[in-house]
């Protein structure tokens, strides 16, 4: 089946295995799919696919070259209807861009991470507490997460909120970039990001610097995750 991406307009070839996900949504529901032109996100539902069959049908009638002389029938203008009343769409635009949460104390380097995330493409959000970040993590599906070590009175090791992150389940946590910051670790260090269960940990005195580690840190993630977790979200996981 093939469809068209609305970012940048090229036709996309989806498997079958997307398709039958697609037709088992529910209403309303719909999931995401990555163009491979232009590589940028956008959401499929049921009518979706109903579009795109209606529009393969649409492409090659029977009627069209015989009635225009052989030439090809031009597609139909757009519907415009929605102007008059002026229904559009605005919360799922609002939900697309990605958000962030950032737990640090009140700060200089605080001010850096939320610039520099800003200008990353967040929607940059924080909270004064582990409760209320906690609170917040129920409702919003965070993109990423920063935590400084001193958040919490208690540190990062008896912190709520990192415990609260261990232990959340695996089928949302991975769509989450999770970033530790603190004098405690080394920057860009997987080693010690896997010891602690997160994706990247910043040293302190590399936070002014926290635009350019996250060009390098997170690009990696998608490429080294982008394709897996892409396949686990067709089949539900």
């Amino acid at each position: 089946m093939i469809v068209h991406c609305p970012n940048c307009d090229k036709q996309l070839k989806l498997t079958d295995k997307i398709w039958d996900s697609v037709q088992q949504l529910g209403p309303g529901k719909k999931i995401k799919v990555k163009c491979v032109h232009c590589a940028l996100p956008f959401g499929l539902d049921v009518s979706s696919l109903k579009q795109a069959r209606s529009g393969h049908h649409q492409a090659h009638p029977a009627s069209d070259t015989s009635s225009l002389g052989g030439r090809v029938r031009p597609p139909a203008p757009p519907n415009v209807e929605w102007l008059a009343d002026g229904t559009f769409d605005e919360k799922e635009v609002v939900e697309d861009i990605p958000r962030a949460l950032v737990l640090m104390p009140e700060s200089v380097n605080r001010d850096a991470v939320v610039q520099a995330a800003t200008i990353f493409g967040y929607r940059v959000e924080q909270a004064l507490t582990a409760e209320e970040a906690i609170e917040n993590m129920r409702f919003v599906n965070y993109a990423a997460v920063f935590l400084h070590e001193h958040f919490e009175p208690g540190g990062i090791g008896s912190g709520k909120f990192h415990q609260f992150m261990r232990m959340m389940n695996m089928s949302r946590r991975r769509y989450i970039f999770y970033v530790l910051l603190g004098g405690q670790f080394r920057t860009l260090y997987d080693l010690q990001a896997l010891a602690c269960s997160v994706n990247l940990v910043v040293n302190d005195t590399e936070i002014p610097f926290i635009g350019t580690v996250l060009k390098k840190a997170i690009p990696e993630f998608e490429t080294l995750f982008g394709p897996l977790m892409e396949e686990l979200q067709v089949v539900g996981k």
